[in-house]
């Protein structure tokens, strides 16, 4: 039973590594690159977009404050007059006005909540992509001294304990602290 385990075992493990010749993990690394870094650069618009309307947000907010000031000085000449009809007008633009001045401060709350989020997401992102660009940089090491150490024309059926070799302890060292990283950001 012990040796079928074994066969069975030696089968699986070849098949994995044919399987991970024919996928190319240094394509598929590169992809996940250009994918993140698309997705990056969509988030750093987004992110522009959304602080340009706070601004936006911000100074409408000061030109409903001023309005709002001068209002009250109107209305005060007006009750000082004793024109409480031009006072009602009054009274009525500045209820429209302190209606449309919260509307712009909830706007501009959900701004602020939008972009503390979005940094977030993005510095997230951008961590991600230095881990994978990381993982790329140790796979095309570990391609260039395989072929280096077996030649361009290695075949599947290869000594597989020299590859094993091939591996430093330093190797070992940085993929630790890229797993590490991973995790800890997770």
């Amino acid at each position: 039973m012990a040796l079928i385990n074994r066969i069975t075992r030696l089968f699986r493990a070849d098949l994995h590594s044919m399987l991970d010749r024919i996928e190319e993990p240094e394509a598929l690394l590169r992809q996940a690159v250009r994918e993140m870094e698309v997705d990056i650069s969509n988030d750093e618009r987004r992110l522009a977009l959304l602080q340009h309307e706070q601004a936006q947000l911000s100074r409408r907010s000061q030109d409903l404050n001023e309005s709002l000031s001068h209002l009250d000085d109107e209305l005060d000449i007006c009750f000082d007059s004793n024109e409480e009809g031009l006072a009602r007008g009054l009274i009525k633009q500045k209820l429209e006005l302190k209606f449309t001045q919260k509307l712009v401060d909830d706007k501009c709350e959900g701004s602020v909540a939008a972009v503390s989020q979005l940094k977030q997401r993005l510095q997230e992102n951008q961590a991600r992509l230095a881990s994978v660009q990381q993982k790329l940089e140790l796979v095309k090491d570990a391609e260039s001294r395989s072929k280096g150490q077996f030649g361009e024309d290695r075949e599947y059926g290869a000594d597989y304990t020299a590859a094993q070799d091939a591996v430093s302890d330093d190797d070992v060292e940085v993929a630790f602290l890229g797993e590490k990283q991973r995790r800890v950001q997770s």
